[in-house]
């Protein structure tokens, strides 16, 4: 992955400010979060500042600064980093020291680390309020010199009364504040500290007060820490109802900066504030509006009570390529990066923006809240309903139709999927079908009514009910799978709890046995009874070279498909990209792909007869008369013999003394001559794994030498029937053998 972005010559983003790129090395500087988690990860001491990577800081406050290059660049391919503050306010005397953080410190953001590497790194903390601009010029010996830069203001906090002055609505700016004061955010420390919000130590007011740092000789920026110094207040011994009110009255101050506010994201406000009346400023002048994971994951990835964000790290999410982004792709972002999506959900259409953003807690929450947050206290960014490519539109998925956003094929089979144009590398619906699959929609059906199951019905949050379910950090699946991993399973096992609520605790793997759905005669797990079908499947469609070969391969679409083979590869696809294999919605699943089987071979259930055969003769194709072994006759031929030899099930007719029965088309004519015989045969069935190959054997003595029996027979995945003929033959012992 990292090499094939390396070569289309992306950049990468961190903190998301300006980043700018040079040459193919790659070259960015990069303004560091730094989390507990990091502290914790790395080994690093209590004391390190945490940073939400910023470029609005508070003065004296940490920056952590990273210049870095393509990960595809060998580290000794560096030759030299020069760091330089090329400009800094008047009576500045801030220099760049050494960075805190080790050679074991990657960089932040998941997504980062797939294509960028740390060159080197420094330390800036800004000594008086204003603008410093810090460039690093980066010397390769292969690919040239690259001279990046990042601007940071530095600042002192104000309090978010002052930012509700502008915020509150009108015509200055839009209201953000009567939502922002609804949400826990702005409460928390108050209800610590009155005692109805469990403990309160100073290692909260890290992340629970406003501009508090770990460094006590911050001072400058006016933040917590800072009057808490100033002016001696501590943590009351007991919390009880009336400390809030007392701090209000005796520190007023110090209770403008507590509980998390608008500066604790954004970063301090005064340079910002006291633009106010300049129109001639920039839009956001001094102030930072970050949609990078780390202004949130400064304190929402602190292990062990802050957890969401250590989770997240660990997410397919996080780790969302930058492919999909960048100047043409305008329709692409909307699920694929984190402010996309906001702008989609906004309903903007014009200047959509494109730079990468990985889906992170901007994404998937509204920072600032939400105008019914007694529905809605996860501050979800939208719960509206969600109206999928056919047409059907589903209200009632809970939190779970935030991901229907996205998670969606984005394509209406009916019509896409009949079209062999439309064949290509990207066939199918669009990656992430779970939506449509969960509700029991828009596979190709062929005009019949495809069963659903329950899922979609019975769990009232949809996705966010199974795929979040709540994991202790003691747990050996504590950021492998559940909360903000999003991921249902992991090398230690699958997530069943949400499972066991309904189908009980006998329930300990996804791969429950139900039933025999691909007809082989063995009742297996869901997911393998799936596997199996979509194999047979695609036993059934051409190869790459055209040919229907009969094993087993991922479908590759092209124009000269018919439009039952683009139907049948557009089914499997759907239940491939779904990845659940059949837990979603196992009858809508297996529906599909027997439908699709049917459409190519007249064999819905899969059991080797055709099923208009089985109906004419048993009214249904799944009776119990009508199984392949099942007998109907008084000679005692099975069905599927029957079948073969063009007779009625139910056909009456005498075996000879010896055993043969003569017919001539369907009539059985025992004796006479120019008809056919039927002779005793030996049946071999065998399990099979895709990518072996079979060979039946044969030897009449245990003591001469075997024979091969077969030609090379490929491994299916499931069970193999061969049928070998006996006549005259006393005895006969068989074995099978494989390669590899």
């Amino acid at each position: 992955m990292s090499a094939c972005l390396a070569a289309a010559g992306l950049t990468f983003l961190g903190s998301l400010t300006a980043i700018q790129a040079a040459t193919a090395l790659n070259g960015a500087l990069e303004l560091r979060p730094l989390t507990s988690g990091d502290r914790g990860s790395y080994g690093l001491p209590s004391t390190t500042e945490l940073s939400g990577g910023l470029d609005t800081v508070g003065i004296g406050t940490a920056v952590y600064l990273d210049a870095e290059v393509n990960i595809a660049l060998p580290a000794t391919d560096v030759t030299n980093v020069t760091w330089a503050i090329t400009s800094q306010p008047l009576g500045s005397s801030a220099v760049l020291a050494a960075s805190p953080l080790g050679t074991n410190v990657p960089v932040y953001e998941p997504s980062t680390r797939l294509v960028a590497q740390v060159a080197d790194r420094r330390l800036l903390r800004p000594d008086v309020g204003g603008q410093y601009t810090v460039t690093a010029t980066i010397q390769t010996v292969s690919e040239g010199t690259a001279t990046v830069s990042q601007t940071i203001t530095a600042s002192t906090y104000m309090g978010s009364q002052t930012c509700a002055s502008c915020h509150s609505g009108g015509a200055i700016a839009e209201d953000k504040w009567h939502t922002y004061i609804q949400t826990g955010h702005s409460h928390i420390f108050t209800d610590e500290l009155n005692g109805t919000a469990g403990i309160l130590r100073t290692t909260c007011l890290e992340c629970h007060t406003t501009g508090f740092s770990a460094n006590t000789n911050v001072l400058a920026d006016g933040g917590f820490s800072a009057l808490m110094q100033l002016t001696g207040w501590t943590i009351p011994s007991v919390l009880t109802n009336s400390n809030w009110a007392a701090m209000q009255a005796n520190y007023p101050d110090l209770a403008s900066l507590a509980n998390v506010q608008c500066e604790s994201c954004h970063g301090p406000g005064y340079n910002h504030a006291s633009l106010f009346g300049k129109t001639n400023s920039p839009a956001w002048p001094s102030i930072s509006v970050s949609y990078g994971s780390g202004d949130c994951n400064q304190c929402h990835d602190a292990p062990t009570h802050h957890v969401y964000g250590t989770e997240w790290l660990h997410s397919g999410h996080a780790i969302t390529v930058t492919y999909p982004s960048g100047a043409g792709r305008e329709s692409c972002v909307g699920c694929h990066t984190g402010k996309g999506f906001i702008q989609r959900i906004d309903g903007v259409t014009n200047n959509i923006d494109t730079t990468y953003v990985p889906i992170n807690c901007q994404a998937c929450h509204e920072p600032h809240g939400d105008t019914t947050p007694t529905n809605n206290p996860g501050m979800i960014r939208t719960l509206a309903s969600v109206t999928f490519q056919d047409g059907t539109t589903v209200t009632n998925g809970g939190k779970g139709l935030l991901c229907m956003e996205c998670h969606q094929a984005r394509v209406q089979a009916s019509t896409y999927a009949t079209n062999p144009n439309n064949a290509s590398s990207h066939y199918g619906p669009h990656h992430g079908p779970q939506g449509d699959m969960l509700e029991g929609i828009n596979g190709y059906t062929y005009g019949e009514t495809i069963p659903s199951s329950a899922h979609a019905k019975a769990v009232p949050d949809t996705c966010v009910t199974c795929h979040m379910q709540t994991v202790s950090v003691t747990s050996s699946q504590f950021t492998l799978a559940g909360g903000h991993t999003f991921h249902i399973s992991s090398t230690n096992g699958d997530l069943v709890a949400a499972c066991q609520t309904c189908h009980g605790t006998s329930v300990t793997s996804f791969d429950i046995a139900l039933k025999d759905y691909n007809g082989d005669g063995v009742i297996e797990g869901v997911q393998t009874e799936v596997q199996h079908l979509m194999d047979k499947l695609s036993t059934l469609l051409p190869n790459s070279s055209g040919v229907i070969d009969g094993l087993v391969k991922t479908p590759a679409t092209a124009k000269t498909w018919t439009a039952p083979q683009m139907e049948a590869a557009f089914n499997w696809q759907f239940v491939h990209d779904d990845g659940s294999y059949g837990i979603h919605n196992t009858a809508y699943a297996v529906g599909l792909l027997k439908a699709s089987i049917a459409n190519l071979t007249g064999d819905a259930n899969n059991d080797g007869l055709p099923d208009a055969w089985q109906i004419q003769y048993f009214g249904s194709a799944t009776a119990t008369a009508a199984a392949p072994n099942a007998v109907n006759n008084a000679g005692g031929m099975p069905n599927w013999m029957m079948y073969a030899l063009g007779l009625a099930p139910t056909a009456s007719f005498t075996v000879d003394g010896s055993g043969t029965v003569f017919f001539n088309g369907k009539n059985i004519v025992n004796g006479a001559t120019n008809t056919i015989a039927i002779y005793t045969a030996a049946e071999i069935a065998f399990d099979t794994q895709v990518g072996a190959t079979y060979q039946i054997q044969g030897i009449s003595s245990l003591s001469g030498t075997w024979s091969n029996v077969s030609t090379n027979i490929p491994g299916t995945g499931g069970t193999i029937s061969y049928v070998v003929p006996t006549r005259d033959t006393a005895q006969m012992f068989f074995r099978v053998v494989h390669t590899p």
